[in-house]
């Protein structure tokens, strides 16, 4: 892959953005992380300064890019992962993701993720960038359900312009320890990395992002309550977040407050709930607008097996 560009000028209507994503929308073609990895290493510079991937670029200010070597790729291998494809074109897919499926590789994962699995079903996925081929959004590894898949850049392009202007209708349905107070409501909490613990996201981060939850109840379940849950933002753990600080985490979110079942009445219910391994959490309902034929698309997908289970066990 060919080094990027030596510099780029924050345009005079950007609003103020860290320089790691700044980046990562100019150069659609290098992932974040290979972004992140140029900054710690200074061979980015604003206004001839170095600085880190957090630092809030300014319209005028002026990024230099010290990169002259051509970038090494990582490229994920097909690998024969059963996936469910629910719809497919010549331009994109529908899949409905698993739990325990990472979506893509990480730090210390580096094969047995979605983006492997895409690459034996599907095939090529022209898509930019060469570590999460298709990739336009994401489900944590515990949590199941809808995702569409990328198949070229166009259409990569197409998806993540609908996100980003909130376009796209993501329902989840998550099961809850307790009883909301109110049948349905709306949760505003701005979300970002807690600063006591790095691989959570909280409230209380100096820096966060605007995050918005709209939820509805659908049926009660003996201690537990099953929720639809409207996403306007895709934060990072936005929903189990939101939903914990409401006061009723997911049920198997031992992260956020899932464990809180140890204090349940009933033996049944407090067993049925320690042995289940993954997060009550599935995205049930996903609707888009095609990139390419400006078609509506709509899916929706039932409960797997293991979450249905769960729910006959506490009524």
């Amino acid at each position: 892959m060919k080094p990027p560009e030596a510099g780029y000028r924050v345009p005079e209507d950007s609003p103020r953005t860290r320089l790691d994503r700044f980046l990562a929308s100019q150069l659609p073609e290098h992932s974040r992380s290979q972004i992140q990895a140029w900054i710690r290493r200074g061979a980015v510079l604003v206004n001839r300064v170095q600085v880190k991937s957090g630092h809030l670029v300014r319209p005028g200010d002026v990024i230099q890019l010290q990169i002259t070597e051509p970038v090494p790729a990582l490229q994920p291998q097909p690998e024969n992962i059963p996936l469910k494809i629910i719809y497919e074109d010549n331009d994109l897919a529908v899949i409905e993701k698993p739990a325990g499926l990472v979506c893509h590789a990480g730090a210390g994962v580096r094969s047995g993720t979605l983006v492997n699995a895409l690459l034996f079903h599907l095939g090529a996925l022209q898509t930019g960038d060469a570590e999460r081929p298709g990739i336009v959004h994401r489900l944590d590894k515990l949590t199941s359900g809808l995702m569409v898949v990328a198949r070229n850049l166009e259409t990569h392009r197409g998806l993540a312009g609908q996100f980003k202007r909130r376009r796209v209708t993501k329902e989840y349905l998550a099961l809850v320890l307790g009883r909301p107070r109110l049948p349905a409501g709306t949760i505003n909490l701005a979300l970002g990395r807690d600063p006591a613990d790095r691989k959570k996201i909280s409230v209380r981060s100096r820096r966060r992002r605007e995050a918005v939850s709209h939820y509805r109840v659908e049926s009660n379940h003996g201690p537990c309550t099953l929720l639809r849950v409207r996403i306007e933002t895709g934060r990072t753990h936005q929903i189990r977040v939101h939903l914990a600080q409401l006061g009723h985490p997911v049920v198997g979110d031992l992260l956020y407050g899932g464990n809180r079942f140890r204090s349940l009445a009933d033996a049944g219910h407090r067993e049925a709930i320690r042995d289940f391994d993954r997060h009550f959490l599935h995205a049930a309902r996903l609707e888009f607008q095609h990139p390419r034929t400006g078609e509506s698309l709509a899916f929706t997908s039932p409960l797997p097996p293991e979450l249905q289970r769960l729910l006959e066990l506490l009524s």
